[in-house]
């Protein structure tokens, strides 16, 4: 998937933030809020789970791009921009060893 299309879809997201469109989907999650937005990126997540269970790639990348959407949406809801989640992913591809770090308790 090329970044400018990602970029362009969450600047639509951002931009259905700001300025609300009558009867779009978009801003229906975001007036009812986090634990909507929430509950559809794990209804998602699990959906993806079950496609790729049953070795449907048409039916996985369908649900990837639904999660994908849900996921930028909260990204928005949560002022995360795509820039923070590049930046995260340069530093860990320059993990020497690519191991991970000791977790915390």
């Amino acid at each position: 998937m090329k970044s400018e299309l990602l970029e362009e879809l969450y600047e639509v997201i951002a931009d259905r933030r700001e300025n609300p469109v009558e009867d779009s989907y978009t801003n229906y999650l975001f007036t009812k809020g986090l634990d909507k937005i929430l509950k559809k990126v794990g209804e998602e997540s699990t959906e993806v789970i079950i496609a790729a269970k049953n070795s449907d790639n048409s039916e996985t990348v369908y649900e990837i791009c639904d999660l994908a959407y849900h996921i930028m949406v909260l990204m928005v809801e949560k002022g995360i921009k795509l820039e923070d989640i590049e930046a995260e992913l340069e530093k860990r591809r320059q993990k020497i060893g690519n191991k991970k770090p000791s977790r915390r308790d």
